[in-house]
């Protein structure tokens, strides 16, 4: 569970029996709860992460208030491990909204340039089924926004890990929780900063995550979809030049244009990416489809010349070879942010 392949406590138990080989003998008292698993998870972020911890910690919550203003019509109340301090590497921010018409929530989303994905989810507990709305927001630390009707304000959620009173938080007490823990910070500054000062990581992220819902064509893409076509060209560059920042941003973000419109997706993902790439980067997105049609023959002899005569042009031709390579069934590929860490080390930007 700290490494993220499982995250339901009870999936994660019975997986645990199962190899151990009694899965149909044990007893629910014979095993740990989940507040005694969350606690062996908390000490593990601590050995691996140590100091980052409180600063990464401080960061979801100033992005968790900056979220909670942005949506403060909706009540918004923050809960889960940003809030208790439960935080480790990949853990999102967990807020609960009111209101009876999601649609209202997903146009400030939407008018604020926040990605977004919808999901409603079907659980069922104790003989009942339940229909649960949830935005997931794709930023720097991804969002879990759960959506409930407006009269729930004031409920008293339970938690599934101590079967008591989910803690959470108002806009107004995440602020005092703030400069209680962290004196001095000034949060209209802090905050201010922080939001206008957007992240081209982030950006690329939210671009990335996208590509996994979009699916390919299984003539030409025979891997899947577009996100592991994206991480397999990539793979395939940092082999070929690891040094090359530009050219495995390149790489790993010529498709992202597929999630915003298929028809066009070099002009939508160059769009999408205006500002945050290098003239070289873009370059070289903006022509690996005319290298296509350069290796197989079929572009025009005015554009191959202007294509020849480019001082990138055999880098192009190497995007356009990894390109076709990377189209396997089955390969091992690294995640979308150990991707976006390896190229952020090469530039030698931070977090901070």
């Amino acid at each position: 569970m700290y490494e993220r392949k499982e995250s339901e406590y009870f999936t994660a138990k019975r997986k645990a029996a199962r190899q151990m080989g009694v899965e149909s003998r044990f007893r629910p008292k014979d095993i740990p709860s989940n507040a005694e698993i969350r606690e062996q998870i908390l000490s593990l972020a601590q050995l691996y992460e140590g100091d980052a911890r409180r600063k990464n910690l401080m960061a979801m919550r100033l992005a968790a208030l900056r979220m909670m203003r942005l949506l403060d019509a909706f009540h918004p109340r923050l809960i889960g491990s940003t809030l208790t301090g439960h935080t480790r590497k990949g853990s999102d921010i967990d807020l609960h909204v009111f209101t009876n018409h999601v649609s209202a929530i997903t146009t400030v989303l939407e008018d604020h340039g926040q990605p977004f994905t919808l999901e409603r989810k079907r659980v069922r507990k104790q003989g009942e089924e339940r229909v649960f709305t949830h935005l997931h927001v794709a930023r720097r630390f991804d969002f879990e926004l759960t959506v409930y009707d407006a009269d729930k304000v004031n409920y008293g959620f339970k938690s599934s890990i101590t079967g008591r009173l989910i803690e959470r938080a108002s806009i107004a007490e995440l602020e005092r929780l703030l400069e209680r823990e962290y004196p001095g910070v000034d949060l209209s500054a802090e905050v201010l900063e922080e939001g206008e000062n957007e992240d081209r990581f982030e950006v690329f992220r939210a671009l990335l995550l996208a590509l996994e819902k979009v699916k390919q064509s299984a003539e030409f893409h025979p891997e899947g979809d577009a996100l592991y076509h994206a991480l397999q060209v990539f793979e395939l560059a940092r082999e070929r030049v690891p040094y090359d920042e530009e050219f495995l941003l390149a790489a790993l973000l010529h498709d992202v244009g597929k999630a915003i419109d298929r028809a066009d997706h070099v002009a939508a993902g160059l769009e999408a990416l205006d500002g945050h790439i290098t003239d070289r980067t873009r370059f070289l997105i903006e022509h690996h489809m005319d290298a296509h049609a350069l290796a197989d023959g079929s572009l025009g002899h005015r554009a191959k010349l202007r294509m020849r005569e480019h001082e990138d042009f055999d880098d192009l031709m190497l995007l356009q070879e990894l390109d076709r390579a990377g189209r396997q069934r089955g390969v091992t590929v690294c995640t979308v942010d150990d991707a976006l860490d390896f190229i952020r080390k090469l530039s030698g930007e931070d977090w901070s």
